[in-house]
């Protein structure tokens, strides 16, 4: 059985003013195999290293594809994706981290919370993913 996901709708009609395209939703109803995943940051999961850049949209991008990838190690897929939270630490990436983010979790709907804090574990980062998807019984 899939996810039910309540309440589907799309940032670009909750925030016209904003240039956003992501698939969400208000609740996820899951019922399957839980994995729970550390935030992900712009970082290679081997290596631990730093993809050094700036810029928010390559770092969404690495961070997105290691969410994608650790779901799959975990033995699942995107679409059994159910909740994010982002952690920003400018309010002003927020459309360019979460246009990007909407490339990864098209036709999704996962439940998502955004948040801007301080600072991250390291002074270069700007966005880190917190995860946890469903793998359906």
């Amino acid at each position: 059985m899939a996810h039910t996901r309540i309440r589907k709708f799309n940032t670009k009609d909750t925030y016209p003013e904003q240039k956003l395209d992501n698939d969400l939703c208000q609740a996820v109803v899951a019922r399957g195999t839980t994995i729970f995943l550390r935030g992900q940051c712009p970082q290679d999961l081997d290596t631990a290293k730093d993809i050094g850049s700036h810029d928010p949209v390559e770092q969404t991008h690495k961070v997105m594809q290691n969410i994608r990838q650790l779901i799959g190690e975990s033995g699942g897929r995107m679409e059994h994706l159910c909740k994010v939270v982002v952690y920003l630490t400018d309010v002003r990436h927020r459309e360019a981290v979460y246009r990007t983010m909407g490339e990864y979790i098209k036709d999704v709907h996962p439940v998502s919370t955004g948040i801007v804090v301080v600072a991250l574990a390291r002074p270069s980062w700007l966005v880190e993913i917190d995860a946890t998807a469903v793998i359906p019984d």
